[in-house]
């Protein structure tokens, strides 16, 4: 495969450098600690999956922490996020403690979906997040319809729509844009552009680089967003999230963040050159880039950061020991969540412990 914008610059858009004198310092701090707490928890991932402590596939959220974070600050509780399979760190932003979520990579019954779902299907109802998807923009069109749920039943809240910039090419997305707009569905179609589906460049993949657009032909407003600018999301998320609810206007947000590593922890990341990576980490690294605009308002103190580091990589230790620790399910259990409600001829018991039996080689 050829490397599709391999020497070209890495995408930015203007970082626009808030005043942090008008900002609450308090929540300044939580925002860099949570970014951190992003940033040591893929890390930390990427180990365990080495390890193999973690199996299937794996996508990580390396370079994502000031767009996920920031999108997490302007919502409300009443408010659900769909998400594709590069989800980790949207459900840690949204408050689900690190232990079992961790647990859930690892395939643990104390995980967020009892160790069904892994990686790529991180679930909890009781903070609206309705789960990781593993089908490109399959998570698009159930976003739009608990969107129209919130609008016929009245409820308070939006839905956000959260997929990565290939997303943007499929059929489903289409029509979810087109509904969304016709039966004015308070969504957010939130598009983290990294520059590549897979391994191949939006530009290469997109007769439409500028994927902001993509919502014109149904009256959708669009905007780019830097997504490596925690208050920039915020802010502009906030403003659509609070349009969306009171007037049903869906929008699309383009974005642009960098992607630290590859398109999965297997994927070798050989279609981008290493000089074009190691720029574009240099240049967009928004832990580090917060973080010395904190130092520089004075919000904080080297003391602080160092603290703050302390903190995080023994709570990801923390949350890794109660993984370790945790019980694998039960075989016999295998079909018990098959189906939301009992349907005839679910498989028992002992159907599963026989299936189990036979994948283990035991006959």
């Amino acid at each position: 495969m050829a490397k599709a914008n391999s020497t070209a610059e890495p995408k930015t858009v203007n970082n626009h450098h808030p005043d942090l004198a008008h900002e609450d310092p308090e929540k300044l701090k939580y925002y860099y600690y949570m970014m951190l707490l992003l940033r040591r928890f893929e890390e930390r991932t990427s180990e365990m999956y080495v390890k193999a402590k973690i199996g299937g596939y794996c996508h990580l959220n390396l370079g994502e922490e000031a767009t996920i974070v920031g999108l997490m600050a302007a919502l409300t509780p009443d408010d659900y996020i769909f998400t594709n399979y590069r989800e980790h760190g949207y459900i840690l932003a949204r408050g689900v403690a690190p232990g079992p979520i961790m647990a859930e990579l690892f395939g643990k019954e104390t995980g967020v979906s009892r160790g069904r779902g892994g990686s790529m299907h991180l679930f909890d109802r009781e903070a609206n997040f309705m789960g990781g998807y593993a089908i490109v923009g399959g998570q698009v069109p159930l976003a739009v319809g608990a969107a129209y749920a919130l609008r016929y039943q009245e409820k308070p809240g939006v839905v956000i729509a959260q997929g990565g910039d290939a997303t943007t090419n499929i059929g489903a997305w289409y029509e979810s844009l087109n509904l969304a707009k016709l039966y004015k569905c308070p969504v957010l179609f939130f598009v983290v552009n990294n520059g590549y589906g897979m391994g191949t460049s939006v530009e290469a993949g997109s007769s439409e680089p500028d994927l902001w657009k993509k919502g014109c032909a149904f009256r959708i407003h669009g905007e780019r967003i830097d997504g490596t600018d925690v208050l920039a999301v915020r802010d502009a998320v906030k403003r659509l999230r609070d349009k969306a609810e009171a007037e049903g206007e869906p929008a699309l947000l383009d974005v642009v963040s960098f992607r630290f590593r590859g398109h999965s922890v297997i994927d070798a990341d050989r279609y981008r050159d290493a000089d074009f990576v190691r720029q574009g980490r240099n240049q967009n690294d928004p832990v580090q880039n917060f973080g010395a605009q904190l130092l520089e308002a004075r919000v904080v103190d080297d003391a602080w950061i160092r603290t703050t580091a302390e903190r995080v990589d023994r709570e990801v230790q923390e949350a890794i020991d109660f993984a370790n620790n945790s019980p694998d399910p039960d075989p016999k259990d295998m079909y018990t969540f098959m189906y939301a409600t009992p349907v005839p001829n679910i498989p028992g018991p002992e159907e599963a412990i026989a299936a189990y039996k036979i994948n283990k080689g035991e006959f």
